[in-house]
């Protein structure tokens, strides 16, 4: 009986893990940087713009996401620890 080939587990980069994020229907989703601090000389409007998560529109970008977090799709957010 020939032995079993043991298949590996592939890692997530976990700083990319913190940014993204799989909606219901497969979008990857991220959020705006720059809204830790130095916000008091921000307009009202940007500020509020923060808030929002954007689609990730970029197919090149799309690859390169999901070749960072291969579960990302399995488990919509951060992989189980």
């Amino acid at each position: 009986m020939p032995k079993k080939q043991k298949k590996y587990k592939l890692k997530t980069y976990k700083a990319a893990a913190k940014r993204f994020r799989v909606t219901g229907t497969g979008k990857i989703v991220r959020t705006k940087g720059g809204k830790s601090h130095l916000r008091r000389r921000k307009a009202n409007r940007v500020k509020a713009q923060f808030s929002k998560m954007l689609v990730v529109d970029s197919a090149g970008e799309r690859k390169r996401i999901k070749r960072l977090l291969p579960y990302m799709s399995k488990y919509k957010a951060n992989p189980p620890a």
